[in-house]
């Protein structure tokens, strides 16, 4: 595979990924409920919509750096206590 069949796969992709179908889904509900004047339609196209945003912003975050940051503080707090438990262990 060549770096352009590689692009145009990853732009369907993100046409059809699953942020994609929450908006669409979203939309549907919210216009279905402004057409039709149901309230609920309107709540739940709003709360999708609202939804479809953050989980935008949650995936955009570096979580690999995040986790590699969790797992040297994890590190750094059980040499502590080790160290701790060493130091009593020698009273």
């Amino acid at each position: 595979m060549d770096d352009k069949e590689k692009q145009e796969i990853s732009i369907i992709g993100r046409l059809i990924s699953m942020e994609a179908l929450l908006v669409l889904m979203g939309l549907v509900s919210l216009g279905y409920g402004i057409s039709s004047g149901q309230f609920m339609s309107i709540f739940w196209g709003g709360v999708i919509l609202v939804g479809a945003v953050v989980l935008h912003f949650v995936r955009k975050k570096d979580w690999k750096k995040h986790w590699e940051e969790q797992e040297e503080m994890r590190r750094r707090y059980e040499e502590r206590i080790r160290a701790e438990k060493e130091k009593n262990n020698g009273r």
